[in-house]
């Protein structure tokens, strides 16, 4: 096929996946993000069509491969999670999604609080416990994507809207993973439906600029929050409108440095481990996809845990508790010292 057809096929799917992305963001329901994060009452019940799996993942991806699937999907989910009912309900509940992924994945369920054996790729045995904590699944549902070769493609810690889910869908099972990282994927289709505030939300626990942000040779008082967004972000309008509003929330903030950063703009920093950079360029260098995301620093410039995902007010104040009592010192899995407190 000429060079100039090329273009002009490849020119004319990237718009129609725009338009795709674009309408479906239109219709998308605000509810994607809105939800109360508390604790269910009755336990989830996995959909019929996951793979019925001895948790033997070589053994799955073989199946998957025979069947002419692009790869698997490692979901890491609790029976309570409210951000596994929004997984379930509002991304694999709209049947485009749902028909996208059987056509393209066999999605396997572990349960991060489980016992069953898990056979990893390398034939080591865990429980579905030390596996999730092992795969770092700090936040319900962890999606985890895989090629037919075995190779990790994507990673999603926490709950994202559809139209992001659909993205990485795609992402995944049109093989863009092996020339460009997500971040730069999703962007170019978020060009077309980004909604929200102009400018960055303001709140009075950030701090002003400069970004002088090196901790890294003398101790800081107070661990570190970098909230990095965007302007046209409603999932950032989502979270000051909500969880940042609540006065519980604030209080906790007190015991904190918070900055708010722009992925989208140049503006000098230094980072926590002392390099000067830009904002752009840190996120960058972080591969950030998701804005709002909330970075937690130690004293030293060291990174605790990120929530990158969408995130309301119970996940949120469980986090701040974590990071201000230090409890990751003694358990830095945050998922096992959830599980701690609960009992």
């Amino acid at each position: 096929m000429p060079d100039f057809i090329e273009k002009i096929h490849f020119s004319s799917i990237l718009s129609a996946l725009l338009l795709l992305f674009s309408s479906a963001a239109i219709a998308a329901d605000h509810d994607d993000l809105n939800f109360d994060d508390q604790p269910l009452k009755d336990d989830i019940v996995l959909p019929s069509w996951f793979k019925m799996s001895f948790l033997e993942l070589q053994e799955d991806l073989s199946d998957a491969r025979e069947n002419g699937k692009k790869g698997l999907i490692i979901y890491f989910g609790q029976k309570r999670c409210p951000y596994c009912r929004a997984q379930l309900k509002n991304n694999w509940g709209k049947k485009d999604i749902l028909n996208y992924t059987l056509k393209n994945f066999d999605v396997i369920a572990i349960n991060v609080r489980g016992q069953k054996p898990v056979v990893d790729f390398n034939g080591k045995t865990w429980t579905e416990k030390t596996y999730s904590s092992a795969q770092n699944a700090h936040f319900t549902p962890s999606l985890v994507f895989y090629d037919t070769q075995g190779r990790e493609a994507l990673r999603l810690r926490g709950y994202r809207p559809p139209y992001q889910f659909r993205a990485a869908l795609e992402y995944v099972a049109d093989g863009h993973y092996l020339k460009e990282p997500f971040r730069l994927y999703l962007a170019r289709a978020e060009k077309a439906f980004r909604y929200g505030k102009d400018g960055l939300n303001k709140y009075s626990h950030f701090m002003p600029p400069p970004y002088m942000l090196d901790r890294s040779h003398i101790p800081a008082e107070r661990p570190l929050l970098v909230s990095y967004e965007r302007p046209r972000c409603h999932a950032c309008d989502v979270l000051h409108g909500g969880p940042l509003n609540d006065p519980r929330i604030r209080k906790l903030l007190d015991n904190f440095d918070v900055v708010q950063l722009d992925m989208t703009t140049d503006v000098p920093l230094v980072t926590p481990a002392g390099k000067k950079t830009s904002t752009r360029q840190w996120a960058q260098v972080l591969n950030l996809d998701y804005a709002p995301t909330l970075i937690f620093f130690d004293e030293w410039g060291k990174e605790i845990v990120r929530i990158d995902s969408v995130v309301w007010f119970y996940r949120l104040q469980n986090v701040l508790t974590y990071v201000d009592n230090k409890a990751y010192r003694n358990q830095p899995n945050f998922q096992n010292w959830r599980q701690q407190q609960r009992r």
